[in-house]
């Protein structure tokens, strides 16, 4: 019964299927024959020879792995907490596997040290104002101890950054006085072109009397329009020098009237 025709054609039949793998689009099989490199499967369906043969499935999508908080000190002795993301993605299958044992775990690892090394040669403020150009600086580093294991760094960012408390106030009081600074400035500047126009315009004045009398209407104008209770009506002095001299006129009238 065991040399049966149809026994031998099932157990070739559970042989044949327990060899077959699949591999998705974004996966590479790195195949192993008694522990010799073979070569890459995949992706779709591949064959192993049962016992004999096995793989090991690598992911060749983009990984995002968010690094822990780093407690680091920048070049002006300033402590800092900073945490990092990283894009990367495996280009060789056959590297990740064969040079080193955990790839994530690795690239973690010299995400770590390269971020300590980085933010050591910077000063706070590069490290708070630069982030971008550190990022990339961190990621020039990443990718070069890793190109060796087939991993591709594609970016690194500085996602947060924490400083010290006492830091914190005295930036805070240098961003006020820079503000201040700033107003003062503008104040000033103001009240300078303010001036200079004054003087272009009693320049006007001088030069045509005529504007002053349209000015003081305009101004009895734009007073008489607000709901005020009281209004100040601005004379020429002309006006009050000659009242003054009427007024004299008419009393030497009276007094030699009355004698």
């Amino acid at each position: 019964m065991l040399n049966s025709p149809s026994f031998i054609s099932i157990l070739i039949l559970l042989i044949g299927l327990a060899g077959c793998r699949i591999a998705n689009q974004y996966q590479r099989a790195v195949v192993f024959r008694l522990g010799k490199l073979r070569g890459i499967r995949g992706p779709g369906l591949f064959w192993l020879i049962p016992v004999f043969e096995w793989s090991k499935t690598v992911d060749l999508r983009t990984i995002t792995a968010s690094v822990d908080q780093q407690e680091t000190i920048t070049k002006d002795n300033v402590p800092v907490k900073v945490t990092v993301v990283v894009w990367y993605a495996v280009t060789d299958p056959v590297k990740s596997v064969i040079e080193v044992r955990d790839v994530d775990r690795a690239v973690i690892q010299v995400a770590l040290t390269s971020l300590r090394n980085v933010i050591g040669r910077h000063t706070l403020d590069d490290v708070l104002k630069d982030q971008e150009r550190l990022g990339t600086d961190m990621r020039l580093v990443i990718d070069a101890a890793t190109e060796p294991w087939g991993v591709k760094v594609t970016r690194v960012e500085m996602r947060n950054v924490e400083i010290p408390e006492s830091m914190q106030r005295a930036m805070a009081q240098e961003a006020e006085a820079l503000r201040e600074k700033r107003a003062r400035i503008i104040k000033a500047e103001a009240e300078l072109e303010a001036s200079l126009k004054l003087k272009e315009a009693a320049d006007v004045i001088m030069q045509n009397p005529a504007g002053l009398e349209l000015r003081r209407m305009q101004m009895i104008t734009e007073v008489g329009a607000e709901q005020n209770t009281t209004t100040i009506i601005m004379m020429p002095s002309e006006f009050v020098s000659m009242a003054g001299g009427i007024a004299k006129w008419a009393e030497k009238n009276i007094t030699r009237t009355v004698r």
